[in-house]
């Protein structure tokens, strides 16, 4: 009787589990981010055969092997002498490298920074800067300083404010506030 009770209990229906989406994530190939690589997938073949075709690594512990200390010694007596590199692409089939290539121009390729303080900070910020100038232990005593934030902590902020551009010089051109070097003192030429 305790064997088809176990049984009875290891067959209960889960109702909180959508098997559409559970069967659609099991077989999807999931999404590919990159668009070079997209234009070049061919839905036919495998992971494997693709990324090889465009000249990139599957497995990278199979492409960037790690010597084996008894092949290295061998190799260092003589009984083993080193071929050098294998050919990767054997078959005479129409391979897709440039896809490799393209990928790495797109990573040397230079890149926006985009770092915004949001609105609320650089209000903040503004306001203490109006306020106190340099003054960071001022700052840090001031009644609207909900978060507690230390002298330095404050002193940083500031300075990460000053390094965006576009903010800063708005903030700027609006108050007429002087421009703060990095030593923290206010200096007499514009930005």
């Amino acid at each position: 009787m305790t064997k088809l009770r176990k049984q009875r209990r290891r067959k209960v229906y889960k109702h909180n589990v959508n098997r559409k989406r559970l069967r659609n994530r099991q077989t999807s190939k999931g999404s590919i981010g990159c668009k070079e690589i997209k234009n070049a997938w061919d839905q036919k073949k495998s992971v494997q055969a693709n990324l090889s075709e465009m000249g990139l690594s599957y497995d990278p512990n199979q492409t960037i092997k790690i010597p084996k200390r008894k092949k290295q010694l061998q190799e260092a007596i003589g009984v083993i002498k080193n071929d050098g590199q294998v050919e990767l692409d054997k078959s005479g089939k129409q391979s897709k490298k440039y896809i490799a290539e393209a990928l790495e121009a797109d990573a040397k390729a230079p890149r926006e920074k985009k770092f915004r303080l949001p609105k609320s900070q650089v209000e903040w910020l503004t306001y203490l800067i109006k306020k106190y100038g340099t003054d960071y232990k001022a700052m840090a005593r001031d009644s609207k300083n909900y978060y507690q934030e230390t002298w330095k902590q404050l002193r940083q902020k500031i300075r990460t404010f000053r390094k965006i551009p576009e903010q800063y010089e708005e903030f700027l051109r609006e108050s007429g506030v002087q421009p703060i070097d990095s030593d923290g003192n206010a200096t007499d030429d514009e930005l």
